[in-house]
C-alpha cells in the first residue's frame, strides 16, 4: 500500500494533469469557435460580391460600394514591412547587447525598461505617431510627394517601436539559452567578442530568434489602433509610404463601430477582412513552426 504522502502526491499530479488538459482543451475550443464565427459570414459575403474582391478600389461603406481588397492588402504589408525594418535591427542589437555585452547590473536596468515599452497602451503610441512622428519626422524629411497628417510611413515606424520589445526580449532569451561552452570554445580559438556574438551565439540561437521575429510580424499585422490613428482610414492603391493608407486591422476597427446594419453586405466585410487577417497570421505561424524545426539546436 502506498503511504498517505505518496497518495497525496499522486492526487496532486492527477489534478495538475486535469487542469492542464482543461486549459489545452479550452484553447482548442476557442480557436474553433473563432473559425466558426467568422467563416459563415465570410462565405455569404463572397457569394454576394464574387470576383469584386480582386479589384483595386475598396469603399464598401459608401455608395456606390466597391469591394476590391488590394488597397487594404497593400497598406497592411506596407506598414508591416516598415515596422520590420525598424524593429528587427533595433531589437536584435538590443538582444545581442543584453546577452553578450551588458553587465548583470546594466541588464537588470535595461531589460525592464525595454519591456515597459511593451506595456504602453497602443493609443498612446498612436498619439505619439500622430502628433510627433508624422509632423516632425515624415512631413519634414520624406522626399517623395507631400505627406499629410496621416502616413503609412509614420504608422510603420510607430508599429516598429511597438514590436521592438518582442524581438529584443525573446531573442535575448534564446541567445542566453546557448551553452556557455560554445562561447568559451570560440574564445579559445581566438574569436573576438563580436565574432562570438554574431557568428556563434546568434547562429546557435537562430530558431528562437526567427520565432521572435515572426511573432513580432504577426503582432504587427494585427495592430489596429496605431494604424487607424497614424495611417488614416483612406484605402488607396499607392506605393508611396508617405501617403495615407488603410490596413486590414484598422478597417475592422473603423467599420466595427456599429454604423452598419447587422445583415448588410457592408457589415459582412468586417468578417471577410478578419478572415483574411486570420489566414495570414495562420500562415505565419506555420512558417514559424517549420523554421523552428529546421534550425532548432538541441544541447545536452
Amino acid at each position: 500500500m502506498p503511504s498517505s504522502s505518496l497518495r497525496r502526491r499522486y492526487l496532486y499530479q492527477l489534478i495538475a494533469k486535469l487542469v492542464m488538459g482543461l486549459g489545452t482543451s479550452i484553447s482548442v475550443v476557442i480557436t474553433f469557435l473563432l473559425i466558426f464565427s467568422i467563416f459563415p459570414p465570410t462565405l455569404r459575403f463572397l457569394g454576394e460580391v464574387g470576383t469584386q474582391v480582386f479589384g483595386t478600389n475598396w469603399s464598401p461603406l459608401f455608395e456606390p460600394a466597391s469591394f476590391g481588397l488590394l488597397p487594404l492588402v497593400l497598406g497592411t504589408f506596407m506598414v508591416v514591412l516598415i515596422a520590420v525594418v525598424v524593429a528587427v535591427p533595433v531589437g536584435l542589437a538590443a538582444a545581442v547587447y543584453m546577452s553578450e555585452y551588458a553587465s548583470s547590473g546594466a541588464r537588470r536596468v535595461v531589460k525592464p525598461i525595454i519591456e515597459i515599452l511593451a506595456g504602453i497602451p497602443t493609443v498612446v503610441l498612436g498619439l505619439f505617431g500622430l502628433y510627433f512622428v508624422n509632423p516632425q519626422i515624415v512631413q519634414r524629411f520624406w522626399p517623395i510627394g507631400e505627406p499629410t497628417a496621416y502616413t503609412a510611413l509614420g504608422a510603420g515606424i510607430v508599429t516598429g517601436i511597438l514590436i521592438v520589445p518582442i524581438v529584443a526580449s525573446l531573442a535575448d532569451d534564446a541567445m542566453r539559452s546557448v551553452p556557455q561552452g560554445l562561447r568559451e570554445g570560440a574564445f579559445a580559438l581566438g574569436a573576438t567578442r563580436r565574432e562570438v556574438s554574431t557568428k556563434v551565439v546568434l547562429g546557435a540561437a537562430l530558431s528562437g530568434v526567427m520565432a521572435a521575429i515572426i511573432l513580432a510580424i504577426s503582432r504587427a499585422f494585427g495592430e489596429t489602433t496605431v494604424a487607424l490613428m497614424v495611417a488614416g482610414s483612406y484605402a488607396q492603391l499607392t506605393l508611396n509610404p508617405g501617403d495615407a493608407m488603410q490596413t486590414m486591422a484598422s478597417f475592422i476597427g473603423f467599420a466595427g463601430i456599429g454604423d452598419q446594419p447587422t445583415d448588410s453586405t457592408g457589415y459582412r466585410t468586417i468578417f471577410f477582412v478578419g478572415t483574411m487577417l486570420f489566414v495570414i497570421t495562420w500562415v505565419l505561424n506555420v512558417i514559424a513552426i517549420r523554421i523552428i524545426k529546421r534550425f532548432r539546436e538541441v544541447y545536452e
